[in-house]
């Protein structure tokens, strides 16, 4: 067993602070010069890139069903071996999803921080609090926190709200400048919030006069057995689109594929002419309806690009990687931007969300990659799916999957260490 601080911060519903406040502890305790390694429940790749930049150190997503619970008490227990505190953000509301965060609280018996906005409330906040710890027996929960507060004494009105078995850890006044801006897929990318840091430094301040900047108990961690992966991408070469238009990477899927022997290198669709030297390509989600027209006039990569697929060798793209591999991409103002042209069709923005939720698909005989899907486009094509995934909940028809000899494309953001054979497929001829 190993033993470090571990909280996990938790909300009755999206929007309440969740993402600030762990990324301000985090950014507290590295500045007292702590290592602080921080995970996010569920799949989310912007949040994560916050937290990265708070704590200092990569951000993993943990999820009892897309990652699976042994591949969670490893990155954890992994992390246990260095930190000095451990912090997980939960997702949407704690009892939403299945499984949720409460159930991945409790199964590795991690204790609980709610946070609840309290700008709208009095004592209604103890009731949701005592609602949240005792809603399913054993909810590890164990203090409360209020955002957005109005004054010192409405915190008090809060405060004595809460039941005897729920400890107050404090309270932050509303402040705008804080607050994380956010676009259609939820957070605005680390990179694009110039003021981030300031914004971290701001809130770091504010909770050092909290119980919330208090070390957490020590959590025991289970060690895990870790199977070595076979070397099924040794000696290739993979190229990785990553700039401002294709930032969506576990970085869990760059361990894995490295792992198996690979080679990475990366490259920029908005300002590269050429593919570097390669194997295979793979083309991240991202917003490249944000960057159309960079994207389109970049025809040399495009030209790049094409050769490498006729040529034989694997291109994977998913959701945004897809979007810009169709002839034509039409952004949310219904300008039309001509795209990669490696697969026939239009994409469409449109400004209500078009899917979303945990999937999973099986590839080539291989064991299901599971992943989830999350976008705001649709996508008009000719092409017959090679296959289709399959929603978790409901077990019905998810989102297809196109083939056209070595380029497999779909809406679905895999995760690799859910099967890393059929992984290892998608970038091998």
């Amino acid at each position: 067993m190993i033993s470090c601080p571990a909280l996990l911060v938790a909300a009755p519903a999206s929007g309440q602070g969740k993402t600030t406040i762990v990324a301000a502890l985090a950014r507290l305790h590295a500045r007292q010069g702590r290592k602080v390694r921080v995970f996010k429940c569920g799949p989310d790749f912007l949040d994560p890139q916050i937290h990265a930049i708070a704590s200092g150190a990569p951000c993993q997503n943990i999820d009892l069903w897309m990652c699976g619970e042994d591949d969670a008490r490893w990155r954890l227990a992994e992390a246990a071996r260095e930190a000095d505190l451990i912090l997980i953000e939960g997702v949407m509301g704690l009892f939403d999803g299945e499984p949720s965060a409460a159930e991945l609280a409790q199964r590795l018996g991690i204790p609980i921080l709610t946070v609840i906005d309290g700008s709208a409330m009095a004592t209604s906040f103890g009731a949701i609090a005592y609602g949240l710890k005792h809603y399913r027996a054993g909810t590890p929960l164990t203090s409360a926190f209020a955002n957005r507060v109005g004054s010192n004494y409405h915190a008090d009105l809060l405060k004595q709200s809460l039941p005897d078995d729920i400890h107050w850890m404090g309270h932050l006044p509303r402040d705008d400048f804080a607050a994380m801006p956010e676009r259609h897929l939820g957070l605005l990318p680390a990179a694009e919030i110039e003021d981030l840091s300031a914004r971290l430094d701001r809130m770091a301040d504010a909770l050092a006069k909290t119980e919330a900047a208090l070390l957490p108990p020590a959590v025991e961690f289970t060690e895990a057995e870790r199977t070595s992966l076979p070397p099924l991408l040794a000696g290739k070469t993979i190229a990785v689109a990553r700039d401002a238009a294709f930032c969506f990477l576990y970085p869990a899927n760059l361990a894995c594929l490295e792992a198996m022997g690979a080679r990475l290198v990366f490259f920029s669709p908005l300002a590269d002419p050429a593919l570097p030297e390669c194997d295979a390509v793979w083309l991240p989600g991202g917003y490249p309806e944000l960057h159309g027209k960079t994207l389109s006039a970049n025809r040399a990569l495009w030209a790049s690009l094409a050769k490498h697929v006729v040529s034989g060798k694997p291109l994977f793209a998913e959701c945004g990687g897809m979007m810009a591999l169709f002839e034509t991409l039409v952004d949310v103002d219904d300008h039309a931007h001509w795209m990669g042209s490696l697969l026939p069709g239009t994409v469409t923005m449109q400004k209500k969300l078009a899917a979303l939720g945990l999937q999973e698909v099986a590839l080539d005989g291989q064991p299901p990659l599971r992943g989830h899907t999350f976008h705001y486009s649709t996508a008009q094509t000719k092409l017959e799916p090679f296959a289709r995934a399959t929603k978790k909940q409901g077990a019905s028809e998810g989102e297809p999957i196109y083939r056209h000899e070595h380029l497999t494309a779909s809406y679905l953001h895999l995760y690799f260490p859910s099967s890393p054979s059929a992984a290892a497929g998608l970038f091998t001829p």
